[in-house]
């Protein structure tokens, strides 16, 4: 029952992204100011994770764009999440909270304070080179 119920929240959500995004793509004023964040998982199952950024590639506007294991033994799995629309981070960050939430309520038991997650502006370094300028992230070697 728990997953129609997140299914349910998931549509409303999308409808309530992509609405946000093509108004601000008809807006002059508004400006894409890509992100990505470094969100630490609290799921833990295979499931989870996959439900959970399946959801934020569908969500208009977020891109789940990969994993990194735990940098010390026992930590969090990091979550990499670009936003085109970044310019309030925190608020971001409380949005993927909320929906890690509603995705398995009883991580709430585990809040995240948005303003200890760490993110940066995303950076295009232009066209693939053959120097170490380009970071290992983004080369095809």
């Amino acid at each position: 029952m728990h997953g129609i119920g997140y299914g349910a929240w998931l549509i409303k959500e999308i409808f309530v992204a992509g609405f946000d995004a093509v108004g601000k793509a008809f807006n002059p004023a508004a400006k894409i100011e890509p992100i990505v964040i470094y969100y630490p998982l609290r799921i833990n199952t295979d499931w989870d994770v996959f439900w959970f950024t399946t959801s934020i590639t569908a969500t208009p506007g977020t891109l789940s764009m990969g994993l990194r294991h735990p940098i010390t033994p026992g930590g969090p799995i990091t979550l990499l999440v670009q936003a085109a629309f970044g310019s309030d981070p925190e608020d971001v960050i409380a949005s993927l909270a909320d929906m890690e939430e509603h995705l398995r309520p009883s991580v709430s038991e585990r809040p995240i304070d948005p303003a200890s997650v760490a993110w940066e502006p995303y950076v295009d370094h232009g066209p693939d080179r053959d120097d170490d300028t380009v970071p290992p992230a983004e080369r095809m070697d």
